[in-house]
């Protein structure tokens, strides 16, 4: 099963034949664009869309979803301190974690730890582990695209200043205890939500 958001609404794609509630549509036949549109129409009036794409084999399901969209392919980091801090970005009024855009023949981890220093002003990064891949729905020049980002963990030992990177639209940089972090999530995505456990947001 996968979830591909729009703000904070799940579009689910899976391999089952239905799902008790959700209006079940055969991937190969959906039209995102007009699916989109709805669930944007029905978040604004707090009604709610759930929709259900299926096909019976899990790699097709990815498969017809970037024929569906332009894709964009992203990298991102959950990076921690020596004190096991997490490293938070505020943009467009909620906290997020720091990514962006892979660069053409740029390896994937490079670019999220490129994006992270970039968007943050920190250095000294190292990956620990590859942790999840998130999907959500942006539009770009009038146009509906979807955003598949890699996140890895991270750690460093810097202790420097922290920059955030005002051309990319992001107001503030902060380290945040587990305290901090849970409360940073409560205005955060629900895409960034999924990258920590169900015990350390409960």
């Amino acid at each position: 099963m996968y979830k591909v958001f729009v703000n904070n609404t799940p579009i689910i794609l899976s391999t089952k034949k239905s799902i008790e509630g959700y209006e079940t549509i055969r991937i190969k036949e959906a039209d995102f664009p007009t699916i989109i549109r709805d669930v944007l129409d029905k978040e604004a009036t707090n009604e709610g869309a759930k929709y259900h794409l299926y096909h019976k084999t899990e790699d097709k399901l990815i498969e017809h979803l970037y024929k569906k969209l332009p894709v964009v392919i992203a990298g991102g980091g959950k990076a921690y301190n020596a004190n096991m801090d997490i490293l938070f970005i505020k943009r467009n009024g909620k906290w997020d974690l720091p990514k962006g855009k892979i660069e053409k023949n740029e390896h994937i981890e490079t670019a999220a730890i490129r994006e992270v220093e970039e968007e943050t002003g920190v250095t000294g990064l190292e990956i620990t582990k590859f942790l999840y891949k998130t999907f959500h729905i942006f539009k770009r020049n009038g146009e509906f695209r979807l955003k598949v980002t890699y996140w890895f963990e991270m750690k460093t030992a810097f202790e420097g200043e922290l920059t955030p990177q005002k051309e990319e639209g992001i107001t503030k940089v902060k380290w945040k205890n587990k305290k901090k972090s849970k409360k940073a999530l409560i205005n955060s995505y629900a895409n960034i939500k999924k990258l920590f456990s169900h015990d350390y947001l409960s």
